[in-house]
């Protein structure tokens, strides 16, 4: 008899706080959804509170009571709103952990700053303008990591193309000539990066810039209207998830490796590099999980290479091995190297150069 499933809740929520002492309240937190068997990954600054968990009915309702106690972290936004269902746990274990940046942007701002920004479009009004309004009077600024943007985003949306804030400061008066007057609706898959933007863009000069609020989750767990495009990429196992119905979904990710249409998502299996790749399985396996030849050759003189169901060598075991007995080193290293050098005799990498972005979330 197969196993039954479990349905389990997945909560995503953060919240603008100043916290005196992070460090305090990470073991508080750590301490509880420990205690009543929660998986997910919460990050606790001086600037705020960022949680992606899942949990069971028992578990979700024990740590909705615990948020909405606590003196700081108490009613985040559309808790609720933005909550799914998921098939078990979404995370191996439970994280939590002290980050001076929720995302590194190389700018903190204050609960006041990003309070009186203010400028948030509600999803309602956003929906109308983009079911029925002139596509000339307003611009949709995708905030989020360029492989991000490639693999889905809202109709008509541009990409920012910038991975901190130095960049965002560098393209201001860019910015200036190219949007003129119209109306700027920036979002982001968690929010973060949309405020702490338009706090920057309205100090420089860019008033008519808002955020979308709610982010991305809160209008797709909304509307099933075809105004996003592609899978919505998630903090969690899932990395790629499907929204909406067949009828409303649309796929306009392209394989890194043959351009096929796609929504699927992998990371280059060199640990260094790590890259975030759209393709499709198949390619994927074909190319034993390396995005590039600069990868493939990085590998074979370190093997820092993920473990795959599709690749029987257990790399991890042979490095072990070195640390016992340094003086097999050359002999292992031999044996792997011929080893990925038959896997791969046959195959051209179409990308000779690692495709790992610069920063990634």
């Amino acid at each position: 008899m197969a196993k039954k499933i479990e349905i389990f809740t997945l909560l995503t929520f953060y919240k603008f706080v100043d916290v005196e002492d992070p460090k305090k309240e990470v073991e508080e937190h750590s301490m509880f959804t420990r205690g009543i068997g929660m998986k997910g990954r919460i990050y606790i600054g001086t600037e705020w509170i960022s949680a992606t968990v899942t949990g069971n009915e028992g578990q979700i309702m024990a740590y909705k009571m615990y948020i909405n106690a606590h003196p700081l972290f108490n009613n985040p936004e559309d808790l609720d709103v933005k909550s799914c269902e998921v098939k078990g746990h979404q995370f191996p274990k439970m994280k939590v952990k002290v980050r001076d940046e929720i995302v590194v942007l190389g700018k903190k701002y204050s609960k006041e700053e990003i309070e009186a920004a203010g400028n948030r479009m509600k999803i309602d009004e956003f929906k109308e303008l983009l079911d029925k309004g002139n596509i000339d009077d307003y611009i949709v600024l995708d905030m989020r990591n360029d492989h991000e943007y490639r693999l889905w985003h809202f109709k008509n949306a541009i990409p920012a193309s910038t991975l901190s804030f130095k960049e965002l400061e560098d393209k201001v008066e860019e910015y200036k000539k190219q949007f003129g007057e119209k109306k700027v609706i920036s979002y982001c898959t968690g929010w973060i990066r949309c405020e702490k933007s338009t706090v920057m863009l309205q100090n420089a000069g860019l008033k008519n810039t808002y955020q979308l609020d709610g982010w991305v989750v809160k209008y797709i767990n909304t509307y099933d209207d075809g105004n996003w495009e592609g899978n919505l990429y998630v903090f969690d196992d899932r990395v790629s998830d499907m929204v909406w119905s067949e009828e409303t979904h649309t796929i306009i990710g392209e394989c890194c490796y043959t351009w096929e249409k796609t929504d699927h998502c992998e990371n280059c299996r060199y640990s260094p590099c790590n890259a975030r790749l759209i393709c499709t399985p198949k390619a994927y396996k074909k190319h034993f999980g390396f995005c590039s030849e600069e990868c493939v050759e990085a590998a074979k003189k370190d093997f820092y290479v993920k473990e795959t169901s599709f690749d029987s060598m257990n790399y991890k075991m042979k490095r072990a091995a070195i640390k016992i007995d340094p003086s097999k080193k050359e002999e292992i290293f031999d044996d792997l190297t011929e080893y990925l050098n038959k896997k791969l005799s046959w195959i051209e990498f179409v990308n000779k150069e690692s495709l790992r972005e610069e920063y990634q979330d």
